[in-house]
């Protein structure tokens, strides 16, 4: 399944974050890394030094042959000496004509963008999907909204939300479920209230698409037939 170029680019660089600490681990505990990144192929391997240096034959330690063979008298300028002045230390002048470093700023998806398209997936999904799991996915995107609003979501949170929706709009329900995952492996805490009700959606939708495809080939495949006219039957 294909996947815009623009998309892509934001999805991996999304994926690439390294999970915020556990709060109930200790301070020096390492820093674990992103769904993104466990589920992507190891890195080239290191060579593993099996190769052993022969000792010498008659016990005597070797030396290498700079050290027992004298060389040409040394070339050049002499060394600097210790006395030499040294520059002076960075920050103690005005430094001329440079700026400093500027971030890039995240930026924070919009509530509305991530909460309208969900909704609007509901509501597509009434009256094909039982009343009871459309009541709870309901329930489960008022708690997303709700903790939104509260400002209880991280911006990773948001931003991979803002991806997921993009993916469910365009019928990428393979690429919606991994960045549900993802969520789920990677901020478990944020997103366990909701998250559940958006899995949900996301096969709810994607079965309901799959049934409109089927029933309009069907639908394509009967009025072709409809209109094909019937001719004489040759005699064999």
């Amino acid at each position: 399944m294909t996947r815009c170029p623009a998309g892509q680019a934001e999805v991996e660089m999304a994926e690439l974050y390294v999970k915020p600490g556990n709060k109930e681990r200790g301070w020096n505990d390492p820093p674990q890394f992103s769904y993104g990144l466990q589920t992507q192929a190891g890195g080239p391997r290191r060579s593993l030094l099996t190769k052993r240096v022969a000792a010498p034959q008659d016990g005597s330690p070797r030396v290498p042959a700079s050290e027992t063979s004298p060389g040409p008298p040394p070339m050049g300028p002499p060394p600097p000496s210790s006395k030499a002045p040294r520059s002076p230390p960075v920050g103690s002048g005005p430094a001329s004509g440079v700026q400093p470093t500027s971030f890039p700023v995240e930026s924070e998806a919009v509530m509305e963008d991530v909460l309208r398209p969900l909704e609007q997936a509901l509501e597509d999904c009434r009256g094909h999907t039982r009343k009871q799991v459309c009541d709870d996915i309901s329930r489960r995107l008022a708690l997303l909204q709700e903790q939104w609003a509260g400002g209880k979501l991280s911006i990773p949170v948001k931003k991979r939300m803002a991806l997921l929706v993009q993916e469910l709009s365009s019928h990428r329900w393979d690429a919606a479920d991994d960045i549900h995952r993802s969520l789920m492996v990677d901020h478990v805490t944020e997103v366990s209230q909701w998250m559940v009700g958006v899995k949900r959606l996301i096969a709810e939708k994607r079965s309901l698409f799959s049934e409109e495809a089927a029933n309009e080939e069907k639908s394509a495949a009967t009025a072709e037939k409809n209109q094909t006219i019937p001719g004489f039957q040759q005699a064999p």
